[in-house]
């Protein structure tokens, strides 16, 4: 089909690395826990979005030309550990609470959260080269064309989707009533602020492929 092969054990596949934690998910978390389901929901969006993103940059190539700029994909890389690192800070630094009240959560800047879900999908040099080495395997060589690129893609996305949504939810939840308590919620605010620092120091790890 379009020059897919083994569809069956590529989806079975792809649930399964959907399962293993990774830096989207901890971002899922961290918001869902600190800002509630709403914030969560909306984070997963801007994951997600990123990874539509990647999966058409792989599709038309253009991500291999970053994988074989090393400079390129250290700049990226960079910018992506500033950006988590500088959010953790600000979480860490913040005082003032605000997202744990009810009042303050229903005026959320849900747009700011999605964009930087796509952020931080973006400035993950690793999605690209993870596209990139694993959906080939699962084409057909004689096929041609961003299609069966495209759709293993979109697939793999789709169960991320479903998989990121039932995290937020879950997170969200469970935290519900923390969050109703100032002092707490101060709490989950740094624990949150840890996560973000410590996906940007994973992040710094991360080296380009010979």
């Amino acid at each position: 089909m379009y020059g897919i092969i083994h569809f069956e054990v590529f989806l079975i596949t792809g649930i399964l690395l959907n399962l293993i934690p990774g830096a989207d998910t901890m971002y899922i978390v961290g918001r869902s826990i600190s800002q509630g389901r709403k914030a969560g929901v909306f984070s997963v969006l801007g994951i997600i979005s990123g990874s539509l993103i990647h999966t058409l940059l792989v599709a038309f190539g253009l991500s291999l030309i970053l994988l074989k700029s090393v400079f390129l994909f250290n700049t990226i890389k960079i910018l992506g550990v500033i950006y988590l690192v500088y959010l953790g800070i600000r979480m860490l630094l913040d005082k003032s609470n605000a997202a744990f009240r009810t009042a303050e959560v229903d005026k959320l800047n849900i747009s700011k959260v999605y964009v930087q879900g796509i952020l931080t999908s973006l400035t993950n040099p690793k999605v690209s080269l993870f596209f990139l080495s694993f959906l080939p395997q699962f084409i057909d060589t004689k096929a041609s064309g961003p299609i069966p690129f495209l759709i293993l893609g979109l697939t793999f996305t789709a169960t991320g989707l479903l998989w990121c949504l039932f995290v937020a939810y879950f997170s969200s939840y469970v935290t519900k009533k923390l969050r109703g308590n100032q002092k707490i919620g101060r709490v989950l605010n740094k624990v949150t602020g840890i996560i973000f620092i410590g996906m940007g120091i994973k992040l710094l790890q991360i080296k380009a492929p010979n």
